[in-house]
């Protein structure tokens, strides 16, 4: 009787699929594709700010009292520096007339900074919505692999329970240890498969990868604005000097993902069109687009106090 009911229920646990699971492979497929690029294409220009930062602050030391060396690069990226030299002369001028033109010049330059500012807070969005499908996807992988896990334990203490229920009522003692070697192996067999560190592959597609230009440093898609680009890799706006935001992040990908092993880093499945992800691979790049993420919105500091440089040249 004992083996009769280990038999019956080793044989109708494999075919037990709890809605749980159902709903979780139901989810994977609705994350394998990405729904987080915008519904509508924007032709942006191709032509990126000027690079030549040097010659750049040098032609405009006369602005230092008024900007600092981020915000002048930011106007001249913008193409804003002509109205605020045209500020600066009316400024001379205590007419009404001149007032008004001011502040119409004041309104050009933040007309083109909040749609800079529109730029960056669209990318920085795209990163979030990115991380958060991909941790979504970790999390389901995880599920699968953890209920995998549970279910091959059960089965070894089935198996184990069982191996002792016939190997007690078998009178050949020959027959019996038979039986306790091939539940041991069994058991044993089952206990090696839950150590398995790799675990279930799913696929994750991303012909959209917002991570493929920041690892080449090279701006190949339509996936940025020109003016985020060039924040990214105008070394001024970086935190680390004569290094850019994505060289600086390149390294520490390079370090903290992949040991420093460029090879490695270059065939990763993290910066092609997608494929089959471990668990492991969705979290190495949901940690890389939220760090992306940090880094965008970090750019916001350099327009706030351009603004206030801004406001306090009007106000003066």
């Amino acid at each position: 009787m004992n083996i009769r009911y280990f038999i019956f229920l080793f044989l109708w646990l494999p075919g037990c699929v709890s809605k749980r699971k159902q709903s979780i492979r139901h989810n994977i497929l609705i994350l394998k594709d990405s729904y987080c690029k915008a519904s509508k294409h924007y032709n942006y220009s191709s032509k990126i700010p000027s690079y030549n930062s040097d010659s750049i602050l040098k032609t405009n030391t006369h602005l230092n009292k008024q900007f600092n060396e981020q915000s002048i690069l930011i106007l001249n990226a913008l193409g804003t520096l002509d109205e605020v030299e045209h500020i600066l002369q009316l400024k001379k001028d205590t007419s009404l007339a001149a007032k008004v033109k001011v502040l119409q010049l004041k309104h050009t330059i933040n007309s083109k900074i909040t749609i800079a500012l529109t730029e960056l807070d669209a990318v920085a969005a795209e990163y979030d919505c990115e991380g958060e499908r991909v941790s979504q996807m970790a999390a389901y992988v995880e599920n699968i692999n953890d209920s995998r896990n549970d279910k091959l334990i059960l089965y070894s203490i089935i198996t184990g329970a069982a191996t002792s229920v016939a190997g007690s009522l078998v009178s050949s003692q020959g027959l019996s240890n038979a039986i306790n070697i091939g539940g041991g192996v069994a058991g044993a067999g089952l206990g090696l498969a839950t150590m398995n560190p790799k675990g279930k592959k799913v696929v994750f597609i991303h012909k959209r990868n917002i991570l493929r230009d920041i690892w080449e440093e090279k701006l190949r898609s339509p996936n940025f604005p020109p003016f985020v680009w060039y924040m990214y890799t105008e070394p001024h706006f970086s935190s680390r000097e004569n290094t850019s935001i994505i060289s600086g992040m390149k390294e520490r990908w390079l370090h903290f993902h992949f040991d420093d092993d460029t090879a490695a880093a270059r065939h990763s499945i993290l910066f092609g069109d997608g494929g089959l992800y471990r668990a492991s691979d969705l979290h190495s790049r949901a940690a890389m687009l939220n760090q992306m993420q940090s880094a965008t919105r970090t750019i916001n500091q350099n327009f706030n106090y351009l603004l206030l440089d801004l406001d306090k040249l009007i106000l003066d």
